[in-house]
């Protein structure tokens, strides 16, 4: 994390007079975020590098070494326990977005090994990404809540686990999959909102309260039921998500209960969701080749 100027030391200062929109508090400088490990950024990083190479110019040698260096570090570190996609301050946890990340970079280290006949330890790429899948399936599955879990050892549902069909970890018509959504939509989803996880239960983000409904999730639930075969029902809810635009037709980064933008706006994360939910609602819905991105 880096400060506008490059800096990288970014102390955090809560300024108790001061209150933001609609007196929402506390209002900081700074972000305290600089100090946490975040092991999902590895696995979104190498994700892009893959479709950069892909849809583009063939990775440089200079690159490929970058991306030697860096499975080589999450090789070492991917079972450490981090603060996740949410950047959360209750306290670091061994995440299963953090663990699916991990076991992306890998994967997609060896689709880019694979198609651009590149050098690479294929066999100990492959031994961790199986372990990494392994543990997965072994520690974050809940099979009394026949749902995978937020974290190792917890009960908590965690609306980020929507990405594992999406980064073609797991199939979106694979029974624990699809046990898993119908867990999700009975506790995080109020019609076609969609909630990160149950904050006001779980006190994961060390924060007090609740908070409203977290906008990219929802476009990532769309394409999950799209991607299950539940056309009819992600058509009807993508169009109602359609309805919670602006008059420019923008987002934010949450919706409250009463539908007003909350957070930061407009949030490209959102806008990006609703990109890859539509093209693909689009080349399904028209019987085209219904592949994005991969």
């Amino acid at each position: 994390m880096y400060g506008i100027d490059g800096r990288q030391k970014l102390d955090e200062l809560t300024l108790d007079h001061l209150k933001g929109h609609e007196n929402s508090r506390p209002v900081r400088i700074g972000n305290a975020a600089y100090q946490q490990l975040q092991l999902d950024v590895y696995g979104e990083m190498m994700d892009c590098v893959y479709l950069a190479r892909k849809y583009g110019d063939p990775i440089s040698y200079a690159g490929w070494q970058d991306v030697q260096r860096i499975l080589a570090w999450i090789s070492k570190n991917w079972q450490r326990a981090d603060e996740g996609i949410w950047e959360v301050r209750g306290g670091a946890r061994e995440f299963l977005h953090s663990r699916l990340t991990c076991w992306v970079a890998f994967d997609r280290g060896l689709r880019l090994a694979q198609k651009r006949s590149l050098s690479d330890p294929v066999e100990e790429w492959q031994n961790t990404r199986d372990a990494i899948r392994e543990d997965i399936f072994t520690n974050f599955w809940n099979n009394e809540l026949q749902s995978f879990v937020q974290s190792k050892g917890t009960k908590d549902l965690d609306a980020s686990v929507l990405l594992m069909p999406l980064m073609r970890f797991i199939s979106p018509v694979d029974p624990m999959w699809k046990a898993t959504l119908r867990a999700i939509e009975s506790r995080l989803v109020e019609d076609t909102l969609v909630h990160r996880y149950e904050a006001e239960r779980t006190h994961v983000d060390g924060m007090p309260g609740g908070e409203g409904s977290f906008t990219a999730r929802s476009f990532w639930y769309i394409e999950c039921l799209a991607r299950a075969g539940e056309l009819e029902k992600a058509q009807l809810l993508f169009e109602k998500m359609l309805g919670y635009a602006n008059h420019f037709g923008l987002y934010s980064e949450q919706l409250g209960s009463n539908g007003q933008h909350l957070g930061n706006f407009p949030q490209a994360f959102t806008h990006l969701a609703l990109i890859v939910a539509a093209t693909y609602l689009d080349r399904t819905l028209s019987g085209t080749d219904g592949a994005v991105w991969r």
